[in-house]
């Protein structure tokens, strides 16, 4: 089996090639990064490793249908990383999503690749407040570029599917966290603290609640669902049940990081809301996936305590690194 995984420098990209390399029936790992986002010390580990080809390049050039060759399975995981840089750049979105996901169904298209595992997120539903959303949800309603485009890109894979003999999976996940993360909440805040830990800026109310899962257990859903797959196309929300605040969030890194809450003052900004297009409550029902055998290991507290954890044990290589 010969893999191909676009976007597998970055934060999930690593973990997922992580599980590829330890797997015995793959001969080939072919990691397609241009590293704009993408970190290469996140593949430190597997850089001499025989199954691992790392191709350094745009996925605008030719260069992907090449690397599509005799690929059995490509995972696409490449799209902008910065998710509110949108609000001062829409576009980003577009030319770092959906048209690079048209760009690797054609080279799937043309080299005979036939099944495709993406990842998606839950901001293609918008505002759905504490409801448990299934993923037949109607209307979808994207607040933001990066729902709109991640919607857009389920669509592109789906009308691929049927139309040219594919299969594939999305996965709609909650906020995914682990170790080498490079953004998001909790490394924005632990990277705050360690230049001034008096004061914490909090972009919002501090109120936001949504569901936080575990990198690992993100990986484990992709492949449960790969083992699985029975139609053409199926779309999967994967997060724990439970959510957890930023306030929360906020309090696990001043702990992590043995400050005292009484000596660090927050300081909200951005109203409500936080960043304009962002989803402040954000609830998924995860039956669908659950009746495939996938459970989370932990909940969206005991994720966050972990990656806190893992990050902080590695903050000042991975600061070094950002």
């Amino acid at each position: 089996m010969r893999y191909l995984v676009v976007g597998g420098g970055g934060f999930i990209g690593s973990y997922v090639v992580a599980k590829l390399i330890r797997e015995k029936s793959i001969s080939e790992v072919v990691v397609y990064d241009n590293f704009c986002s993408g970190k290469k010390w996140h593949l430190k580990d597997f850089v001499k490793n025989k199954k691992l080809k790392l191709i350094e390049k745009d996925i605008y050039e030719d260069e992907i249908f090449k690397f599509s060759k005799g690929i059995d399975v490509t995972i696409m995981l490449a799209a902008n990383a910065d998710i509110a840089a949108a609000t001062t750049d829409p576009q980003i979105d577009f030319s770092q999503g959906t048209h690079l996901v048209q760009i690797v169904l054609e080279a799937m298209r043309k080299e005979g690749c036939k099944k495709l595992l993406y990842a998606s997120g839950s901001g293609v539903y918008g505002e759905t407040g504490y409801e448990f959303v299934k993923e037949d949800f109607s209307p979808m309603e994207p607040i933001s570029t990066y729902g709109a485009s991640k919607l857009g890109c389920e669509a592109l894979i789906c009308s691929y599917c049927h139309m040219f003999d594919m299969q594939a999976s999305s996965f709609r996940f909650g906020n995914v966290v682990g170790g080498k993360q490079t953004h998001g909440v909790a490394f924005d805040f632990m990277r705050r603290l360690k230049i001034d830990s008096s004061k914490l800026e909090i972009l919002g109310d501090g109120m936001q609640s949504k569901p936080y899962i575990h990198v690992n257990d993100v990986v484990s859903a992709m492949f449960i669902a790969l083992d699985n797959q029975k139609t053409k196309y199926d779309v999967y929300n994967v997060a724990p049940k439970d959510p957890a605040s930023v306030n929360e969030i906020a309090d696990i890194v001043l702990k992590q990081m043995n400050i005292k809450k009484s000596d660090c003052e927050y300081r909200y900004t951005g109203g409500s809301r936080g960043w304009k297009g962002d989803v402040p409550i954000v609830r998924l029902d995860t039956s669908k996936i659950s009746s495939i055998g996938w459970k989370s290991s932990m909940d969206s507290i005991e994720a966050i305590k972990k990656s806190v954890g893992e990050m902080y044990d590695n903050l000042d290589e991975i600061m070094q690194h950002d």
